[in-house]
Order: C-alpha cells, then sequence, then structure tokens
C-alpha cells in the first residue's frame, strides 16, 4: 500500500507537467480514434456484403446502364434464386449538401433479396402498390423528421424534373452495420416518365442484383452470366457483392491507407512524449534513488516504481482520451453526411487498439528510466547534480 501512494506522488509530483503529458496523451488518442473511426467507417460497406449475393454491371464501366431485357436470361441461370435490379437516381433533398442514396428499385423483389433491410409487412405491400411511394431508411427518417405520408420533393439531376414521393414505409437496419440511409422507390415509375421524355433512356437499369442459393458456385455463376451477353453491345462483369464493394473502396485506397498509416504514426508520438517524460522524472531523481537503494530497496522495487508511475500517466491519459472520443465522434456523425459514411461510430477494435497502445507505451516508456536507476551506483547517485 505504501509503495502504491509512493507511486501516486511520484507521479503528481510535477503536477504541471503531468498535466500537460496526460492531455498530450489524451489528445493523442482522441486523433487515433478519429482516424481509425473514419477507416472502419469506411470499409463497414464491405463488411455489409452477403456471400449470397452477385452484382452484374456493365463490364466497361458501372456508370452505363443495362438493357431490362437481361432480367429474363439471368433469371434462367441455375443456381439463381432470385433477380432484382436497382437505378442510382441522384438527384438534390433540400440541398446539395444532403448527400444519401437515392435510387429506383424493383419494388417486387428488392426486399426480397437485401433482407438485412426490414420493412414491415404492411408498409411494403403498401409501397408495392403506389407507384410515386418510396421507402427511406430510419437514419432519414431521424435527420429530416420525416413519417409515413409525408411527401419528399427531389430535384432531378440525372433524371431532370421535379420528383416527388410519398414515404411509404420506413425500414430499419437488421445489423449494426447496415445502411439505414437510403432512399428506395420505383424503377417503373421512373421508366415511364422516360418513355415520355426521353424514349432513348427508357428500359436500361443501373445494376442487377442476383441471389443465389450456394456461394461456393459463386464464380461458376458469374461466368455463366457474363456469357450470356459476350460480344453483345453491352456486355457484363458479374463479381460477387463483396467484389463489387471493394471496387469502390479501392479508388480512395491511397487516402484510406494513408490515414491508417497515419494514426498508427500517433501512437509513436504518446510514446515519445510519455518517454520524454519519464527520462525526465528518472534524471531528476537519480539520488532519491540512491537514498531507496541504501534503505534497503530492491531494484524490483525501483522497477515497480517507476513502471507504476508511467503506466498512471498513460492510463489516465488513455481513459481521458477515450472518454472525450465517444461525444466528438458522436457529434461527428450527426453532422457529415448521412450517406456519406452511414456507419460512423466508434468501435471495439478502436477501443481495444487504444488501450492496448496506451498501456503498451507505458510499459515501454518506463524501460530506459528502470535501466538508468538500477545501473546507478549508490555512491554515484549521490554524487549526481541535476
Amino acid at each position: 500500500m505504501k509503495i502504491l501512494k509512493l507511486i501516486f506522488k511520484n507521479s503528481m509530483r510535477h503536477k504541471l507537467r503531468t498535466s500537460l503529458t496526460i492531455v498530450g496523451i489524451a489528445v493523442a488518442v482522441l486523433a487515433f480514434c478519429l482516424l481509425r473511426t473514419v477507416v472502419t467507417a469506411w470499409y463497414s460497406s464491405e463488411q455489409a456484403t452477403s456471400a449470397n449475393r452477385l452484382i452484374v454491371r456493365q463490364s466497361v464501366s458501372f456508370i452505363f446502364p443495362l438493357p431490362y431485357a437481361y432480367l429474363e436470361k439471368i433469371e434462367k441461370v441455375p443456381g439463381v434464386k432470385e433477380v432484382s435490379y436497382a437505378n442510382w437516381f441522384g438527384g438534390i433533398y433540400i440541398d446539395r449538401s444532403n448527400f444519401f442514396a437515392r435510387m429506383a428499385v424493383d419494388a417486387s423483389t428488392f426486399f426480397d433479396v437485401y433482407g438485412e433491410y426490414l420493412l414491415p409487412k404492411d408498409e411494403l405491400d403498401t409501397f408495392k402498390k403506389e407507384r410515386n411511394s418510396c421507402v427511406i431508411g430510419s437514419e432519414i427518417a431521424k435527420k429530416y423528421n420525416l413519417k409515413i405520408g409525408d411527401v419528399m420533393t427531389v430535384e432531378g439531376d440525372i433524371y431532370p424534373g421535379t420528383w416527388e414521393f410519398v414515404v411509404r414505409g420506413i425500414y430499419k437496419p437488421k445489423y449494426n452495420y447496415t445502411d439505414a440511409t437510403q432512399m428506395l422507390f420505383h424503377w417503373s415509375y421512373i421508366d415511364e416518365r422516360m418513355k415520355q421524355d426521353s424514349p432513348g433512356r427508357a428500359g436500361d437499369v443501373g445494376w442487377y442484383i442476383v441471389y443465389i442459393n450456394n456461394p461456393s458456385r459463386a464464380a461458376a455463376i458469374s461466368a455463366e452470366i457474363d456469357g450470356l451477353f459476350k460480344n453483345s453491345p453491352a456486355e457484363t462483369k458479374t463479381e460477387t457483392e463483396s467484389a463489387f464493394q471493394q471496387g469502390f473502396i479501392q479508388a480512395s485506397s491511397a487516402i484510406i491507407t494513408s490515414m491508417n498509416f497515419i494514426s498508427f504514426i500517433i501512437i509513436g508520438i504518446i510514446m515519445l512524449v510519455l518517454g520524454n517524460t519519464m527520462i525526465m522524472s528518472a534524471r531528476e531523481r537519480t539520488r532519491e534513488y540512491a537514498v531507496f537503494k541504501t534503505l534497503g530497496f530492491t531494484g524490483k522495487h525501483l522497477a515497480g516504481i517507476i513502471m507504476g508511475e508511467s503506466l498512471i500517466i498513460s492510463i489516465i491519459g488513455g481513459a481521458l482520451g477515450l472518454l472525450i472520443s465517444y461525444p466528438l465522434i458522436a457529434g461527428f456523425a450527426e453532422v457529415i453526411p448521412k450517406g456519406m459514411f452511414p456507419v460512423f461510430r466508434l468501435e471495439p477494435i478502436t477501443i481495444i487498439l487504444a488501450s492496448s497502445a496506451a498501456l503498451i507505451i507505458g510499459i515501454t516508456a518506463a524501460i530506459f528510466p528502470i535501466q538508468r536507476a538500477m545501473s546507478t551506483k549508490i555512491v554515484e547517485g549521490f554524487r549526481f547534480v541535476g
């Protein structure tokens, strides 16, 4: 007990220096948590994929459409259980800064292939019946204070004009990584208007979502689907949903990799900050350690005192950083566009990494001061002036 009391008093002897060190560690942990949250949020879309889903897109680029006529042929491929399709609609809701996914989908099949979007049966039935209806995610409903029966007016850009959709359903995410920031409406409603305004754009879908019975046959089914449309004006590229999402992630891989690298550089900064504090403390207490040795303190005692002081500072700083991280990241989640990072939260892996780093750094920062204290002879310690 006396040793613990001594450790605590030593750590708080220079209150200003200790406080600044704790603040420095807390800020570094906070920055680490924020950067890691951005990285994990970016990769959350890949986590939300299903092994049973394939994506069929235009082979040249995702931005080019596919004919609606492909649907029947894809449905006949052995191993295919269900086929749905979707179009990226874009548009502006209230303000251009309000970014979230707005997609025209096949109302009759979309919620069959995406079982993680939980929508009450009565709401789904109503959505299917009304051509100008839409379903929105619970996060969108919460952010814009929307409820069943409200009208959402979207100014089209890819599909010009003013579009009004009636909210007939609000889906909830099945898992914590499921995207709850989408707006979904009838592809047929958009296509009917295109037949009148832009006949050349009618009958096109953005991509097909293929639900298969056996994920182990994904490669074979993909090859068979692509073979159906080989040498056609719109050849296809079929891949697993995970591979499809990775394509988007890789487009920004350099930025994300850099952020991930910087987050771990911050760990090194924490080590330098705490290491400098501990070295200064050990130097100042050289004579004290000589006195301790004279009084019968062993090397283990000195190591415990120095290690304990280092761990107290690192643990307090790490805990403070984590405590601040929760409200700060929650605040960022409210401010940033929901569609940019549908899942933006402090993940358990980030907490584990930050906590482990604080402990490891506390131990590592004490190694040199311990070696100095144990190697310094009693006579040399009494002679030391510093």
